[in-house]
C-alpha cells in the first residue's frame, strides 16, 4: 500500500512514498523493524543519495557496467565448469 503525498519545489512535483508497516498485535518490536528495514532498502533511497552526492560522467558509468558485466561473466563461467 503506497500513500503518496504531492512536495512542490520550484516546477517540478515530487511525490514522497510513505512506507506503511502493518504490526499485529502483541508482535515484537525488532521484527516490525527489521521488516521497516527491509522495505527501506528495497526503495533504494539511501543507493539514490549516495549517487547524487557527486556528479559521475556517463563515460565512467558505461566503463563500471562493462567491468562489472565481466565480472559476472567470468562467476558464471566458473561456476558452469565445476
Amino acid at each position: 500500500m503506497l500513500n503518496l503525498q504531492p512536495c512542490f519545489r520550484n516546477v517540478k512535483q515530487y511525490y514522497f512514498i510513505m512506507i506503511v508497516i502493518p504490526v499485529k498485535e502483541g508482535e515484537n518490536i525488532d521484527r516490525a523493524l527489521k521488516k521497516f528495514k527491509r522495505k527501506f532498502e528495497k526503495t533504494g533511497v539511501v543507493k539514490e543519495l549516495r549517487t547524487r552526492q557527486a556528479f559521475t560522467k556517463p563515460s565512467v558509468v558505461r566503463r563500471r557496467e562493462v567491468i562489472k558485466a565481466a565480472y559476472i561473466q567470468q562467476l558464471q563461467d566458473a561456476s558452469q565448469e565445476n
